[in-house]
């Protein structure tokens, strides 16, 4: 049975294509596209990558891209190893033993009744304390007591000056409710991007969001309705809903796409 990457190098070789030639209608780096073909699909990207480059590239060789994932899925389950359980390593207590009792001498004894056994508490005028100082404990009560109240002190301020802190809003970008539906603009090069409304006739809105996008800067945009998403280099651009991030995934040459409603 052929191996994913035999799968794809003889369909591209079929087709008379380059690696190169491949890398610029997919817009996939040429790099990425000979591990695929080498059966290395550790590329330093997350799966979700990883299986968007893979479908992009079987489309375009008119491989059965649902065949070629199911097989990398497979692929990657059969590599994955369980997590031995972790151990917890306690310290050694040593407790001595306990002093023998002595025991009390009976009457039968008569050194027992020539000498009685005296003990701190029946010693006749003995001015030994049998408890602790109330001053000492009172003292100790005292500091501990300081210190608690200068620990709230200190947490009170502290909540106060960071609920201060609020970020300024960005001019660029139109105020958005927490309850309101989102997504994330998240970009793996730089890139411009512009997200317009889409109007119930198909026409286009209102701007909701027109600049750049840069590596490690989310921009959050409010989705009321359907959406037109254009960028001047849409392969390097992640649309993030609900936490998940999923590929423009156009066909090449294209640069606008669209994204439903949220459902209601």
């Amino acid at each position: 049975m052929q191996t994913i990457g035999e799968r794809l190098e003889e369909a591209r070789k079929k087709k008379g294509i380059s690696v190169r030639e491949a890398a610029e209608a997919t817009k996939i780096r040429g790099d990425y596209l000979q591990k695929f073909e080498g059966n290395q699909f550790d590329i330093g990207l997350t799966a979700i990558y990883t299986r968007g480059f893979l479908r992009t590239y079987s489309n375009y060789l008119k491989l059965p891209a649902d065949r070629i994932l199911a097989d990398y899925a497979a692929l990657s389950q059969a590599e994955a190893r369980p997590r031995p359980a972790s151990r917890e390593i306690y310290g050694r207590i040593e407790v001595a033993p306990a002093p023998a009792e002595v025991p009390e001498r009976t009457p039968a004894d008569p050194a027992s009744e020539a000498a009685p056994r005296v003990t701190p508490r029946n010693r006749t005028g003995s001015s030994l304390p049998t408890g602790p100082d109330p001053a000492v404990v009172f003292k100790w009560v005292k500091i501990g007591g300081g210190a608690l109240v200068a620990i709230l002190v200190v947490l009170l301020l502290n909540s106060l000056l960071s609920g201060s802190r609020t970020p300024a809003p960005d001019a660029r970008t139109p105020a958005i409710s927490r309850t309101a539906p989102t997504i994330g603009l998240v970009a793996l090069r730089p890139i411009n991007v512009t997200v317009r409304v889409k109007n119930a006739d198909e026409t286009e809105g209102t701007v909701l969001f027109n600049g750049a996008v840069v590596p490690g800067d989310t921009k959050i945009v409010p989705r009321p309705s359907a959406l037109y998403i254009e960028a001047n280099f849409p392969e390097n651009l992640l649309i993030e809903v609900n936490g998940t991030r999923h590929p423009m995934g156009l066909p090449p040459g294209e640069k606008r796409g669209q994204l439903p409603a949220p459902p209601r």
